[in-house]
């Protein structure tokens, strides 16, 4: 009788046992279960994350509203410009390239029947819409010259303002140090600039082997000089 209580006393605390582990498991579990799951945050660049304002113009009144006012070219070295007098472009002959971050004071919005050669970056449409400026920081600030911006077509306007221009001065915008901006506003790349950085210098034209932006090596028409600019971790490592 005795043996039998101490077999049923032992076979209880064996239960008692496995029971406590069994809870203490469950307990753990749901413990780190509970936990935040820590991921590993992607840095973000500070550059993402600069407001760039939009106009977004759909009529002749919405673009003439520019009239008097300066913007800074943002798709540089896409666009030609042309001499600019009563209202109307001299297509014939292009006086230059719109450079990254260079200042125009908006003088004038119009439109003008374009050449098929001028319709190489802005649809011709049935006719184009220009804007005239000053280009301050020229030889000849007063100089006043054209370059297209839009187009109508089938009775409806589109305008590429808003891709094609910074609304706000863009050195206030990117909190670049100054070599950096010296080096864009003389439209020239030095070592450890970033991507962004070199487009805007260089200019919008260019080409690479890579979808891998800020660590390939990418070529740039640079108004007609190319250069190869070699990146990684988005700094410029080799010019050549």
């Amino acid at each position: 009788m005795e043996t039998g209580k101490k077999a049923a006393i032992g076979a209880t605390v064996v239960l008692i046992l496995a029971v406590g582990v069994r809870v203490g498991l469950i307990y753990k579990d749901r413990h780190e279960a509970a936990k935040p799951v820590e991921v590993a945050q992607a840095k973000m660049d500070p550059d993402d994350l600069v407001f760039l304002k939009q106009m977004r113009p759909d009529s002749m009144k919405d673009i003439k509203e520019l009239i008097g006012k300066t913007i800074w070219v943002s798709a540089g070295g896409q666009l030609d410009y042309f001499k600019y007098a009563n209202h109307k472009a001299d297509y014939a002959h292009s006086a230059g390239l719109l450079l990254g971050a260079d200042p125009l004071i908006v003088k004038d919005a119009f439109e003008q029947v374009a050449p098929k050669t001028a319709t190489f970056r802005i649809p011709g449409g049935d006719r184009q819409v220009l804007l005239a400026f000053t280009l301050p920081k020229s030889n000849d600030p007063n100089a006043v010259y054209a370059t297209p911006v839009g187009y109508h077509d089938e009775g409806q306007y589109t305008f590429l303002t808003d891709q094609i221009f910074f609304y706000d001065d863009p050195h206030k915008l990117y909190n670049w140090p100054a070599n950096v901006w010296a080096a864009v506003d003389a439209h020239k790349v030095v070592m450890g600039m970033s991507e962004r950085q070199v487009v805007l210098a260089l200019g919008q034209v260019s080409k690479s082997e890579s979808q891998d932006v800020g660590n390939r090596t990418v070529n740039f028409d640079n108004q007609g000089h190319p250069v190869d600019v070699t990146f990684e971790h988005n700094k410029v490592t080799a010019i050549h």
